[in-house]
């Protein structure tokens, strides 16, 4: 089994991932031999095809669905049309996106994505805060890498817009689940308890997440 990539660094220890498109990439120190590096391999090799089975089915899944896009958990048919408007319309049914050229499609996707996500997400934010009695300062939007939400210490609660495609309930998962960051600045038992206070279901909405969050991420 070869990496496809081998980083090397200052580090002190080896690592391994299979990335987005299932590559193996090694991350090693600077002077550890190739021997060694294989070996490791070696040891990891069922872990290894196990994760790169995984990515490699998400991808098959999002190569089935590429006419299709994700919107609050469901899938929805898009339609692509030549026009200088280079914008995006729905329906209730399908998409219809107006584009000046094909490489204008994930920009007009994530630009109405990123307005429609403000549209749902800001009321519902305001709707917990006063049911519970929550302060926050300010909310914003934004597309984050490796987070769906975050809450500042100031309590501004940042918000992924891709979250847009998850069905409500996980929409209102996460904002909850950073609200109650105002209160409780870790994940103890009881931010966890005040967390189902307020939504009974959170662990639904949570795995959900983690089983398909790879799909929000491939716009």
């Amino acid at each position: 089994m070869t990496p496809s990539k081998i980083i090397r660094s200052k580090r002190k220890t080896l690592s391994l991932t299979i990335n987005e498109n299932a590559e193996l990439v090694v991350r090693a120190p600077k002077r550890l031999s190739i021997e060694k590096i294989q070996d490791f391999i070696n040891e990891k090799e069922k872990w290894i095809l196990n994760k790169t089975k995984l990515i490699e089915d998400q991808l098959k899944n999002a190569a089935i669905n590429s006419n299709r896009l994700l919107y609050l958990g469901s899938l929805f048919p898009i339609i692509i049309k030549q026009s200088e408007s280079n914008e995006i319309t729905f329906n209730g049914e399908e998409f219809i996106a107006n584009l000046i050229d094909s490489e204008s499609l994930s920009l007009a996707i994530r630009k109405w994505y990123k307005q429609k996500f403000r549209e749902i997400a800001i009321p519902r934010v305001a709707y917990f805060c006063n049911k519970h009695n929550l302060k926050i300062n300010q909310i914003r939007i934004k597309c984050q890498k490796t987070m769906w939400g975050s809450c500042s210490s100031k309590n501004n609660i940042n918000l992924n817009y891709l979250l847009v495609m998850a069905p409500m309930s996980v929409i209102d998962y996460v904002i909850v689940h950073e609200l109650v960051h105002t209160i409780h600045r870790n994940h103890s038992a009881n931010f966890w308890k005040s967390v189902e206070s307020i939504m009974p279901d959170y662990k639904e909405q949570k795995q959900w997440l983690k089983l398909n969050g790879y799909r929000l991420r491939r716009v």
